[in-house]
């Protein structure tokens, strides 16, 4: 498909640069299978589901991913080959695993294989692959929970590009963000990206969904930087999705197959539980374990599986996450949908207000 057809326009005060306060004041806009949109609040989210529905949500925890660095000058030209090069900023992708990880740096032009990014005098990593995409290979100087605790010590929590901060403080991320951009229930750590829909959610909201027999369970999916990145193709075709990690187990694979069995909805929270779900079932809808990676595009035409109602954030226009709601809703009826949200002024992306779709 074109990917014209997912285009729309936005105006930039829509966008929202930090969370409804609480977060379960947030607006939810209701997009129903038949019938008009609705106007709500999260809080009403109960009023919408089904005693005997299941919610399934991603407990992936965001970690601090964004660092700077400098180019370590490793030409022997000069009084000291060693002094610092150019400024580096690196946003961590994916975990390959012992050290070594997939990164989107800037200036990546000004890198080249062996070179060596150095974010303190005793933490660096050297860029061992550039791939076509834009991402880079790097290897810390350690790994495990060294690197962990590195990465905390050093680097920040990676908001998206269109959350602006203080220039002054070099656009780095407040001291609330740290907080804000993570769920209530984030427990795993890997994530570069913040499962959005599930910020919306708060003790009170729980308590809530309990007292009407909604239940819950929970994925893993480390949602990575790729899924800010805009899709440059003309065709749907021609787009190749970063691959991300995910689990879910056994006990969820059961929770979700008889709740099915028994008449009950799944209800993805999050387009990253969503892809998920769909990516450990099998084409008769029957959800299996799974671990592993999954670089699943849902477009239009995509026969779903397993999830039956997807509670989402409003995303950027050409996205391929705006492609995976237009698949499972509707293409016109998406666009009829989010023309209804900037009507009525909700706030869109990561700190946004969120839609509860119904499948088509």
């Amino acid at each position: 498909m074109k990917v014209d057809l997912f285009d729309f326009d936005l105006p930039t005060e829509l966008i929202a640069q930090s969370p409804a306060r609480p977060r379960d004041s947030a607006r939810m806009m209701t997009v129903p299978g038949d019938g008009p949109i609705g106007d709500f609040g999260v809080l009403d989210l109960a009023d919408h589901l089904r005693p005997g529905d299941l919610m399934v949500f991603n407990n992936t925890k965001v970690i601090p991913a964004r660092m700077v660095g400098h180019r370590v000058n490793k030409s022997g030209s000069g009084s000291n080959p060693d002094s610092p090069g150019a400024k580096i900023e690196v946003t961590l992708h994916k975990a390959d695993g012992g050290g070594r990880w997939r990164a989107f740096v800037r200036p990546a032009r000004k890198l080249n294989v062996g070179d060596e990014i150095r974010f303190a005098d005793t933490f660096s990593a050297t860029v061992t692959e550039k791939f076509d995409g834009g991402e880079t290979a790097l290897v810390f100087d350690r790994a495990g929970e060294a690197l962990n605790a590195a990465l905390h010590q050093y680097g920040s929590m990676p908001l998206p590009p269109y959350i602006h901060r203080d220039v002054m403080r070099g656009g780095l991320p407040s001291q609330t963000d740290a907080s804000d951009y993570q769920t209530l229930y984030a427990e795993h750590e890997g994530a570069v990206a913040a499962p959005t829909a599930g910020l919306h959610f708060t003790e009170r909201l729980f308590d809530t969904l309990d007292q009407h027999n909604i239940a819950r369970t929970f994925v893993t999916l480390h949602v990575g930087a790729g899924t800010f990145l805009p899709v440059k193709a003309e065709d749907t075709t021609d787009h190749r999705m970063h691959s991300e990690w995910g689990e879910v187990s056994q006990d969820t694979a059961d929770a979700i197959n008889r709740t099915r069995l028994n008449g009950g909805r799944i209800v993805a929270v999050g387009t990253t539980a969503l892809r998920l779900i769909e990516s450990a079932a099998t084409t008769d809808g029957v959800v299996g374990a799974f671990s592993g990676d999954t670089d699943i595009f849902i477009t239009p035409g995509y026969s779903f599986r397993a999830v039956d109602v997807l509670m989402t954030n409003f995303h950027l226009p050409r996205s391929t996450l705006f492609m995976l709601v237009s698949a499972f809703a509707g293409l016109d009826r998406m666009q009829d949908a989010y023309g209804h949200a900037r009507k009525q002024a909700y706030r869109f992306y990561s700190y946004g207000d969120v839609c509860l779709l119904e499948r088509a």
